[in-house]
């Protein structure tokens, strides 16, 4: 859940978001797996945009009124509550989610449905109703995390986080190139990832592909609501940005590789992009 937001956070240079870890009581707490965590303080003291809890294998246990009552209230304070893995059970045993769709893990479906008739139970990776939020499992999570960062911040962006942590479930196809579930926008970004140093211009990208320039328009728009002009330029200063971070090149050798036959004209569409000029960036990764 945390990574995809923490990969958001790195590509676009910004502190889109922030957590914090909490328990109940504020103790340490150890994961299934042994993973101590210090957690940042209790779970009475937390307030923020999203509560996101998740008990994993104990949840049985923790399934007390005690628990409930602490959500109950804990909810309160939060604008949007999540249940990932198991812990739509708790949220359930709560009442928050009575008269909502709601998933768990696919373990726990059945179970879940006769204990909670109350709650709409369907089979689905994850589930957004209203300001609550549940999901089946790890990598459901990872699902959910990215479907919060294409609302908040575009789908472009949520694929390329997708890209970074290379996410390859039956839904969506990410390997290597950023690829989109539109089959012709597929097209439309093998062809400008392809020809980065010499850009095409969007009427020979839609003569490539057999398609009519208003069609690729069209089709990039309701699949990464942006224009192919926008999208291409992303592109080209998402590898300048690479570049710069990442080598020793010149900014006027970054420049030609990324399409610019002017350094000072890349800068320029850099800073707009990104805040920063090649050089800053440069600077702030060696720092």
């Amino acid at each position: 859940m945390v990574e995809p937001l923490r990969a958001a956070n790195t590509l676009s240079r910004q502190r889109l978001y922030t957590w914090n870890f909490f328990s109940p009581d504020g103790h340490p707490v150890k994961s299934s797996s042994g993973l101590q965590v210090s957690p940042n303080g209790a779970l009475q003291d937390e307030s923020g945009d999203v509560l996101v809890v998740m008990p994993s294998y104990g949840f049985v246990s923790l399934s007390t009124e005690k628990t409930a009552k602490m959500l109950r209230a804990s909810s309160r304070r939060h604008g949007k509550i999540a249940g990932l893995d198991t812990g739509s059970w708790l949220l359930a045993r709560a009442g928050l989610l009575d008269n909502c769709r709601a998933t768990i893990h696919w373990d726990e479906l059945s179970r879940f449905e006769e204990e909670f008739p109350n709650v709409e139970t369907v089979q689905e990776r994850f589930v957004i109703d209203g300001n609550l939020l549940t999901c089946m499992g790890a990598i459901a999570a990872f699902d959910l995390a990215s479907a919060l960062i294409r609302e908040d911040h575009g789908a472009l962006l949520s694929m390329e986080v997708a890209n970074l942590l290379m996410n390859q479930d039956a839904a969506s196809q990410y390997s290597g190139p950023l690829q989109s579930r539109d089959t012709i926008v597929n097209r439309i970004l093998t062809l400008m990832q392809n020809n980065i140093e010499s850009p095409m211009s969007i009427h020979s990208i839609a003569k490539t592909i057999g398609c009519s320039q208003k069609k690729v328009e069209t089709r990039v728009r309701a699949s990464l609501e942006t224009t192919p002009q926008a999208l291409y330029r992303r592109l080209r200063l998402n590898l300048a940005r690479k570049l710069a971070s990442e080598t020793d090149q010149s900014i006027a050798e970054i420049a030609s590789r990324c399409g610019y036959d002017d350094a000072s004209a890349m800068t320029r569409a850099f800073r707009a992009e990104f805040g920063q000029t090649p050089s800053a960036i440069r600077n702030a990764s060696r720092s």
